[in-house]
């Protein structure tokens, strides 16, 4: 089995009803174990300030705290993920996903935004996206998703209403131009 992690998946168009409509997910993991990831590119109708103030950490005076926060999909929806540059070891809870992208869970990444500190590049997203061993590359046998290698700036340097456009761009796609209708050639 090759590696998806590091990977975008792109819904495809016939998905439109789904929880997964629209959206671009970008994978952590994907191993033996199943796979995981975040949808990176549809944000909420809040921002850090809000997560800030519900969690009690202050954050009055923090540069982060208009930061949108993500819907990241319909697993663990109570759970904070965030997504960013730099290192997993200056975390409690990370997972390193490549050189440059790590995935955090814990509070201390909250509290260091609040406090002006950690890192300048982060999506923080409420729950993830997840998939038991074999039933990801069964969707994508089923088309249900295009698969295209990840992109830090797609990521972090591309707003979020062209994420998903933009990294159908690295393929040469255009979803616009994709029948809804699935199907095997």
């Amino acid at each position: 089995m090759q590696s998806l992690t590091n990977h975008f998946l792109l819904a495809m168009p016939h998905m439109d009803e789904s929880d997964f409509a629209e959206s671009l997910i970008y994978l952590c993991d994907h191993d033996d174990n199943g796979s995981m990831g975040v949808i990176a590119n549809r944000p909420l109708d809040f921002t850090l300030d809000a997560l800030f103030d519900q969690l009690e950490l202050g954050g009055s005076q923090s540069l982060h705290r208009n930061a949108p926060v993500y819907y990241g999909g319909p697993m663990h929806k109570d759970r904070g993920f965030i997504l960013h540059r730099g290192n997993s070891d200056d975390w409690d809870s990370s997972l390193q996903v490549t050189d440059e992208l790590a995935l955090t869970t814990s509070m201390d990444m909250l509290k260091a935004l609040a406090n002006n500190e950690g890192p300048e590049r982060y999506i923080v997203c409420l729950g993830c996206a997840g998939w038991e061993v074999g039933q990801l590359e069964n969707e994508i046998k089923d088309n249900a998703w295009l698969v295209v290698e990840g992109n830090s700036s797609v990521l972090f340097e591309t707003p979020p209403a062209e994420r998903l456009t933009a990294a159908a761009g690295i393929l040469g796609v255009d979803l616009n131009l994709m029948t809804p209708d699935a199907g095997h050639a």
